[in-house]
């Protein structure tokens, strides 16, 4: 990879509770290259959106934070403790899953675009309105002079999202965090919000972080994938080896989670047994081992660390998918029917490649 443009190293996010110190991000690292896509991947709780909202500071002021977030060779957490005004919004803007929450449902779409020009390019009120209406037509909304003066619900879901790119990619940012951007969206809405993502991208020549819990929206859009589990990298890859040779179980459990053009019609598809763990009280073992059929008992007392299997490719797994460590693990759980930590196999019993 190209010289990185954010640098993340040993990120932890921490919460104190009544019960204890909530870890919901537990030292995550990462490098993302200028005009490159991330696709960061997991379950709601995974840790994802407090990676994203820790880069953008916007965590509050009682969250635990610790590591080291470069930017351009720059600093990021020294840059919010110097209350740096013009980076956030400006070289690394994010797009949040719900437009209304990102739009002020009182001010007209156009003074809500044409803000962060005013503020952090000192454009005139003029030349800020004109931007706006000429940001609006990039991100493709259909007569924009007459959007600018419209509310936020005067707007369908797709276009609310549409503004919201715009007012992020307003002052031309060199870095784009998209979390779960298309969640309220039907369907083919979501496909055209996103492809207009990566197009804006490539035009741009801007790095992305695209944040979802679904395996499929990042695979023909991201050139690197993190896989995030309970605030841990659970595998990491560049797209084309993860989809081949992917090792770790529980990105394998997310891929049978999606419907696939060539199953058969009425298949049923596998969902993950049980529900992430509890973050204060995570143990010493892989926190994924409940869940996992490849499951060993060395899993539920010793917690993986985060290996290279080969040049860019880490997994943290004692018993990897596609080795004869994880055949054997999966062998003899399939024959006893329970995983060591008490997970009935037949659980499995529909998914792809296996039968009772």
């Amino acid at each position: 990879m190209a010289t990185p443009l954010l640098s993340v190293t040993d990120l932890q996010v921490g919460f104190a509770t009544e019960r204890g110190l909530l870890r919901a991000v537990d030292g995550v690292s990462f490098d993302l290259a200028e005009g490159q896509t991330l696709g960061i991947v997991g379950e709601s709780g995974s840790g994802k959106s407090v990676t994203a909202k820790t880069l953008m500071n916007l965590l509050p002021s009682y969250a635990r934070v610790e590591g080291s977030v470069m930017f351009d060779g720059r600093d990021v957490r020294a840059m919010a403790a110097e209350r740096e005004r013009h980076f956030w919004g400006v070289e690394m803007t994010m797009v949040f899953q719900d437009p209304m929450t990102s739009l002020n449902p009182v001010k007209k779409v156009g003074e809500q675009i044409a803000e962060s020009l005013r503020v952090h390019l000192k454009r005139s009120r003029r030349e800020a309105r004109d931007d706006a209406g000429d940001l609006l037509q990039q991100v493709g909304v259909p007569e924009s002079k007459k959007r600018l003066t419209q509310y936020p619900h005067e707007l369908s879901g797709g276009l609310r999202q549409r503004v919201v790119i715009a007012m992020a990619l307003a002052c031309s940012p060199r870095l784009l965090i998209a979390d779960e951007p298309t969640t309220a969206l039907d369907v083919t809405v979501q496909k055209h919000i996103l492809d207009l993502l990566d197009e804006l991208r490539e035009e741009r020549g801007m790095a992305m972080i695209l944040i979802t819990h679904d395996l499929g929206v990042v695979k023909g859009r991201a050139d690197q994938i993190m896989v995030m589990y309970a605030g841990r990298t659970m595998e990491q890859a560049d797209t084309a080896t993860l989809f081949s040779e992917m090792r770790h179980p529980y990105t394998e459990a997310l891929l049978e989670t999606i419907p696939r053009v060539d199953m058969a019609s009425h298949s049923r598809l596998v969902p993950i047994p049980g529900s992430p763990p509890d973050a204060v009280d995570l143990g010493q073992g892989c926190p994924f081992a409940e869940r996992c059929r490849y499951c060993s008992a060395s899993c539920l007392i010793d917690q993986p660390s985060l290996e290279q299997h080969r040049q860019g490719h880490a997994c943290a797994c004692h018993a990897p998918v596609g080795t004869d460590a994880g055949a054997a693990a999966h062998a003899a759980n399939h024959e006893t029917g329970v995983t060591p930590a008490g997970l009935d196999m037949g659980t499995f019993a529909t998914a792809v490649g296996e039968k009772t």
